[in-house]
Parts: C-alpha cells; sequence; structure tokens
C-alpha cells in the first residue's frame, strides 16, 4: 500500500474526531505489526524450510492456551 493520500474525491470526506482517528492509526499499526511477523515466518520458512514437529506446538495446545486467555480476560456470566 502506498504512503500516499488517495486522490480527491468529488464529496467531502467526513472527518473523524481526534479518539476515533487515534483508534484508527492505532489499529493500523497492530495489523502491520501482524503482517509483518507473519511475513519475518514465511520469509524464515522460505530460506530455511519447514521445521521438525519435534520442534513445534501441536495446535491443540495453542488453541487451548488461547481460550484459557479469553476466558481469564472475560468475567463469568451468572
Amino acid at each position: 500500500m502506498s504512503e500516499q493520500p488517495a486522490p480527491a474525491a468529488h464529496h467531502l470526506r467526513q472527518q473523524l474526531e481526534p479518539a476515533a482517528a487515534e483508534a484508527v492509526r492505532a489499529y493500523a499499526a497492530r495489523t502491520r505489526e501482524s503482517a509483518d511477523q507473519l511475513a519475518a515466518v514465511l520469509e524464515d520458512i522460505a530460506a530455511n524450510g519447514l521445521p521438525s514437529a519435534e520442534d513445534c506446538t501441536p495446535w491443540e495446545d495453542l488453541r487451548e492456551a488461547h481460550l484459557a486467555r479469553l476466558a481469564h480476560q472475560r468475567p463469568a456470566v451468572a
């Protein structure tokens, strides 16, 4: 994606509130960071091949850990 502004439209664009604009920028930064991490992993795989199964964490373990984190973040419903 380009960092250049989009061409001027025929209609005026609605400006965001400062807090909303900052939230969008923060989301963009997190998304960009995640994409960079994924790209680094893919480049490593391309350069060095796939890791051995013994060096990997089973997806079931990753799923359970993620679900536990989500459950801990969200209060229980009575």
